[in-house]
């Protein structure tokens, strides 16, 4: 039976006081409102069932009869839980640079921790579950970010332009190019002794008047992370990677190993169940360098949307590699148009205007900033009505 998802809000401070509030007809608190999870993950667990009444949690729902609900594909490859996370996440400043592990990292990461008795809670803990993180961020208003690691040269050359002599001597390598270099320059930048770090405030004093200097957003991505974290390290490893604007409906796919942080924007985000994140500056939580320079890679490459395959009229699916999720967004525009990923378990997320879910003789409306649960049994559904719909589920 299709029922309603009431998912859990995230007051990280990175988030925005309005964003969600807005997108969810509800009204600020004046706190911040990072993130509204829509899943099953035990530190977020979504609701199920009727606002006004009796709820359940989603993961005990999905427990009584996982292959009806989740699907029998998704059960066989992952097991008895849902392998996805939809959130709707809403920056108003930077993100922690970060990262994600494989699954066979996330594994062997787990089990050591787990045998050296590190609490799962504990602030010095790495590896929380044994599953991997890669996501997708898909923008509903425009989104800056950072994602991966830009050209050595490219970056050698934007530090000459700055003018700093002991910045560029911290980055010489990168002159000699290659992936190798950006890991031995990454590893010295994050691991600046106390005594060194005016080399940061340096490198932002440089941005801040170098704009004749042709530096792009170089500079600008300095000077705006020291507002918010001054002092960090993490601004010139910051300074190592692609920066990406992009606007609506357009979206980012990031696989493990990919070092990024999200700078400000609203977007819906699916990912892998987990919770495994390594960090790499701009934060006061736990850094542990050396295993983060163990996951990352280190690769040069250019960021790349997501190609969109428009599967049938109004059906648009993201091209994301991902087994644990897939992605679609569905703009019926007063059509009928089929709920995609059938046979499995997938939440319903209405983004503008209003759409219905049909299923046999159900009928489900939901608008702007509410979602729904369709289980894998729940036959062939169909979305009509004049909104667009984001559906997540999983990738197999």
């Amino acid at each position: 039976m299709i029922k309603r998802l009431t998912g859990t809000i995230q007051p990280y401070p990175w988030g925005s006081s309005t964003a969600i509030p807005e997108f969810l007809g509800t009204t600020p608190t004046g706190d911040p409102q990072a993130e509204l999870w829509l899943g099953a993950h035990p530190q977020g667990p979504s609701r199920i069932g009727d606002p006004s009444g009796e709820q359940e949690i989603l993961a005990d729902h999905l427990a009584v009869a996982p292959e009806a609900r989740i699907g029998a594909a998704s059960v066989e490859r992952f097991g008895p839980r849902l392998p996805y996370l939809m959130k709707v996440l809403a920056a108003a400043r930077p993100l922690s640079l970060q990262a994600h592990p494989s699954r066979k990292q996330a594994e062997i990461g787990f089990a050591r921790e787990e045998a050296a008795g590190i609490g799962r809670d504990a602030a010095n803990r790495t590896y929380r579950d044994d599953w991997p993180k890669p996501e997708a961020f898909c923008a509903l208003a425009p989104v800056q970010a950072l994602c991966g690691f830009r050209d050595p040269l490219q970056t050698y050359g934007f530090f000459e332009r700055l003018g700093v002599p002991s910045a560029l001597e911290l980055v010489a390598p990168l002159a000699d190019g290659g992936p190798d270099a950006l890991a031995e320059v990454f590893g010295r930048v994050l691991r600046l002794p106390a005594e060194s770090r005016g080399i940061v405030e340096e490198v932002v004093a440089a941005a801040t008047d170098g704009r004749e200097r042709d530096l792009d957003e170089f500079g600008t991505t300095a000077v705006e992370l020291a507002t918010h974290y001054p002092g960090d390290p993490g601004v010139i490893a910051a300074l190592l990677m692609n920066r990406v604007n992009y606007g609506p409906y357009d979206a980012i796919f990031l696989p493990a190993g990919n070092l990024h942080a999200y700078l400000s924007g609203t977007g819906v985000e699916i990912m892998a169940n987990s919770d495994n994140v390594l960090r790499g500056g701009l934060t006061s939580k736990y850094l542990d360098v050396d295993e983060l320079i163990t996951v990352l890679d280190f690769t040069p490459r250019p960021v790349e949307l997501v190609p969109i395959d428009e599967e049938s009229p109004g059906l648009f699916r993201y091209r994301t590699p991902a087994p644990e999720f897939g992605l679609w967004r569905l703009e019926p525009a007063d059509a009928t148009v089929p709920l995609p990923a059938g046979n499995s378990g997938r939440v319903v997320l209405a983004a503008r205007g209003t759409v219905v879910i049909t299923g046999g003789e159900q009928e489900l409306a939901l608008t702007r900033g509410e979602a729904a649960f369709v289980p894998a049994d729940a036959g062939e559904p169909k979305l009509t009505g004049s909104g667009i719909a984001f559906v997540g589920g999983p990738g197999v």
